[in-house]
């Protein structure tokens, strides 16, 4: 006949039966919070390579046919432009992203992920060329130019002193890109300068409007500013209406086809996504907070448990 030991487990022979008992209420909590600000890590599965190209990046027309924007850009450098640069980037990326972790992802994340901290990867060109285009098209309508209103207008006279400084400015940024490049204005909410680095929050003074420039494929995404003006200066951009006078091209844009509206429209959504940015940050450190005080709850209660038991 067997018997069954019912001698206690050694491991468990000094705890207090107390003790024991407040764990076991205690462990729900615990898990609670495991559960909590100790989520699973997700995990990141490469898919397998086909022949079958998966990807649906579709080449998008300009918002206005190939012939409105004449006399000033023709419909033969649109229909060369867009209809056979523009569409070799978006078939090329389909290609690149088919069958990898990046299909699948929106465009912008794309670029984010292959632009790799500026080591980048081979999607890269592809996926923000494919971006900066439609970006470039959706800036101009015929009949454009001319000069915005409302706070597109106060923000660019109160960040560069007036409309025709930031003209200038505009101008020498894209007349100054050498070789391939863009030259855009970009909403600047959540980056802080150099001597401003003390500051942990963005203030007032940092929701302001810039001008930069970039080489060959890069855009203001991958600095985290919120893009809202591009024109482009590769040669294909102008090479059959201007030739070799890219100025000419660049005063031409500004005069004659920007979309004060489409750029006015972008400020808005990108205030906006600024403004929700900042309530999630204020969510995550309060968090934070929170997840450091409950810690902090636990450690005094085993503390005051551990001092009990070693009084019994």
């Amino acid at each position: 006949m067997s018997h069954i030991c019912r001698l206690p487990c050694p491991r468990f022979q000094k705890i207090p039966t107390n003790l024991l008992e407040e764990w076991r209420q205690l462990l729900p909590w615990l898990l609670h919070l495991r559960s909590r600000y100790f989520p699973p890590k997700r995990r990141f599965w490469r898919k397998v390579a086909t022949n079958l190209i998966t990807a649906k990046f579709e080449l998008k027309p300009p918002p206005y046919t190939l012939n409105a924007l004449e006399p000033h850009m023709s419909r033969q450098t649109l229909e060369y432009h867009w209809g056979k640069h523009h569409r070799t980037y978006v078939e090329n990326l389909n290609k690149q992203i088919a069958g990898t972790e990046l299909e699948g992802l929106p465009l912008e994340d794309i670029i984010i992920v292959s632009y790799n901290n500026g080591d980048i990867l081979p999607a890269f060109n592809n996926a923000a060329q494919a971006w900066n285009h439609d970006f470039f098209w959706e800036s101009m309508k015929p009949g454009g130019g001319g000069k915005p209103s409302g706070d597109l207008l106060d923000l660019i006279e109160r960040d560069f002193g007036s409309f025709e400084q930031f003209i200038q400015e505009f101008k020498s940024a894209a007349a100054a890109q050498f070789g391939s490049g863009w030259a855009w204005l970009a909403y600047k909410a959540n980056r802080l300068d150099v001597e401003n680095a003390v500051n942990p929050w963005p203030s007032e003074k940092d929701k302001k409007l810039v001008v930069v420039k970039s080489p060959n494929a890069v855009n203001p995404l991958v600095w985290d500013y919120f893009p809202l003006l591009t024109i482009d200066v590769w040669e294909h951009a102008y090479y059959l209406d201007f030739q070799n006078r890219r100025p000419d091209y660049i005063s031409m844009f500004m005069e004659k086809l920007i979309s004060w509206e489409a750029v006015s429209a972008r400020l808005e959504k990108a205030k906006a996504l600024a403004a929700e940015r900042e309530m999630e940050e204020e969510r995550r450190k309060k968090e934070e907070e929170e997840k450091q005080t409950d810690d902090e709850a636990v450690e005094m209660y085993l503390d005051s448990d551990t001092d009990d038991s070693e009084a019994e």
